[in-house]
């Protein structure tokens, strides 16, 4: 499909569908790596009738004093885990959320070439050992995880295992950061500190809120300085991020589930943003999920598969600071909600035509509601 020009908000008379929503992306603008500095990414200004091209350091002289931003303070653990089964055959595990419990349960994605049966034991490696660091042998055991059943049912597509000891703690001591599926390298030092954002705080993510990777305190001091506000959600972002639409009729899609919560305080700041005519700016569409989730069904904690796609009213947020997205995701669909689709895609083409780095570890843009 060819990217659509600015003007109309449909593109046809019909309803959206997934075709509506891929483009052509050249495999070069896929950044493999983040910027040398987190504020020198460049940033797509998208709030005007035309795109102005910056640099994510002029963010503050683009907000205003009483604006609010709302990051997402999830921390990225280090889920990727390999191991072997008892014939030997190799294992990779994802872990895309820890349970409650005294259990040491966990609930994760599975990659092997024959899946084994409950009550299995998986030995796993330890150290951050991959199965291509020995040519021979057995890797070193580091601890045990026993394959409880699928979740969350029988006919699901993850899988609940029982680790043998604290699973955050054999994840930080054993585990490799869980780059996306299109950055080609294995993770290295570089990407633990940079596939994370200066402000994480809790625990529980498989996947970067990107757009706050270009945060560096240079620029929250510059924010500071200029009267911004600054609040935060937690929202644990899962391997589901990074799933396709496979649906043309992309109501059948079915979203994936993650843990959200909207502390007290960020929901007394929002209120008070919008009493003095200030503007809601959400870093990242994690923090448009959450927002939108509580604002949609008054709970401020628990688990949101909100789809958000164009026709959808948004009841908080105003501005958004966000990264490139996947063609035929359901983010393209969620930015195409927000600043509205021709907008979009004129910006994508712009984006492309200026080589602008996508995805992950790529550039930014700003985006104001329509």
């Amino acid at each position: 499909m060819t990217l659509q020009t600015p003007g109309a908000e449909r593109p046809h008379s019909r309803p959206y569908t997934l075709s509506d929503f891929d483009f052509s992306l050249p495999t070069e603008l896929i950044a493999q790596h983040p910027a040398a500095e987190r504020s020198a990414s460049r940033l797509l200004d998208g709030t005007g009738a035309a795109p102005v091209d910056r640099i994510f350091r002029e963010l503050p002289g683009l907000l205003r004093a009483g604006d609010l931003l709302v990051f997402n303070d999830t921390q990225v653990i280090k889920a990727r885990l390999f191991g072997e089964k008892a014939s030997g055959g190799k294992v990779e595990l994802l872990v895309e959320r820890v349970l409650p419990g005294p259990g040491h349960e966990v609930v994760a994605h599975m990659k092997v070439s024959k899946k084994p049966p409950v009550g299995a034991t998986l030995h796993m490696y330890a150290g951050g050992s991959t199965p291509g660091d020995t040519a021979a042998g057995t890797l070193p055991t580091a601890f045990t995880a026993t394959l409880l059943g699928r979740w969350p049912n029988e006919d699901g597509p993850l899988f609940r295992f029982a680790f043998s000891d604290e699973p955050h703690a054999l994840m930080a001591a054993h585990g490799h950061v869980p780059l996306p599926p299109y950055i080609e390298h294995g993770d290295t030092a570089e990407d633990e500190r940079r596939y994370q954002t200066v402000f994480a705080k809790h625990p529980g993510a498989v996947a970067a809120p990107t757009a706050a990777l270009h945060f560096d305190e240079g620029v929250l001091a510059a924010l500071d300085a200029r009267g911004v506000q600054r609040a935060s959600v937690t929202l644990h972002v899962g391997a589901g991020t990074f799933q396709p639409c496979k649906t043309e009729n992309i109501a059948e899609h079915v979203m994936h589930s993650e843990w959200y919560e909207v502390p007290e305080a960020t929901q007394q700041a929002i209120l008070d943003t919008q009493a003095r005519g200030g503007r809601v700016v959400a870093v990242g569409t994690t923090s448009v999920r959450t927002l939108e989730s509580w604002a949609r069904t008054g709970q401020a904690s628990g688990d949101t598969d909100i789809f958000i796609t164009p026709g959808f009213d948004f009841q908080v947020v105003d501005v958004l600071i966000t990264n490139f997205h996947l063609p035929k995701s359901t983010l393209m669909m969620l930015v195409s909600a927000f600043a509205g689709y021709g907008h979009i895609m004129a910006l994508y083409r712009h984006a492309i035509a200026q080589k602008y780095r996508f995805f992950s570890y790529g550039d930014a843009m700003l985006l104001q509601r329509t």
